[in-house]
């Protein structure tokens, strides 16, 4: 029996969450709900007198909590008990979840930064640093 509960939970997920997670999911968990990056919500199956029930997700790929959209963030955190799939509206201003892209090829870079040839445009608060030797009236800025 055992082994037939923790198959369910291993494959994909084995390699990137802790086993401790998959045990306790395989065990103790029930599932509430899947989003749109193949993440999986549960929730305990037992209800506890006095204490609300336990809420975690078990992630697809490498754990990071900023792939979990703000519908699912809010069921997580116990802001609303309604699943996304249960309270589900959208509006035309929302623009899809995306994960933090900090440090990945997807990664906001600016003008001027490195990754883009390191050249910036020029712009009146530019200066020309001081060179030892050569005199005030040498320098181009006439200060």
């Amino acid at each position: 029996m055992m082994r037939a509960a923790f198959a369910k939970y291993s494959g994909r997920d084995a390699t990137m969450n802790p086993i401790g997670t998959l045990l306790y999911t395989a065990l103790f968990g029930q599932t509430v709900g899947q989003d749109e990056f193949g993440n999986r919500y549960f929730q305990e199956r037992k209800v506890v007198q006095g204490r609300r029930r336990k809420r975690w997700v078990v992630y697809k790929g490498l754990p990071e909590a900023s792939k979990v959209p703000a519908r699912w963030h809010r069921w997580l955190h116990y802001t609303t008990d309604k699943t996304p799939k249960d309270n589900n509206p959208t509006y035309v201003w929302e623009k899809p979840h995306l994960p933090n892209l900090t440090g990945t090829q997807h990664a906001y870079v600016p003008e001027g930064h490195i990754h883009k040839g390191g050249r910036r445009y020029r712009v009146s608060a530019d200066y020309e640093a001081w060179v030892p030797g050569q005199s005030a009236s040498n320098s181009s800025s006439g200060v």
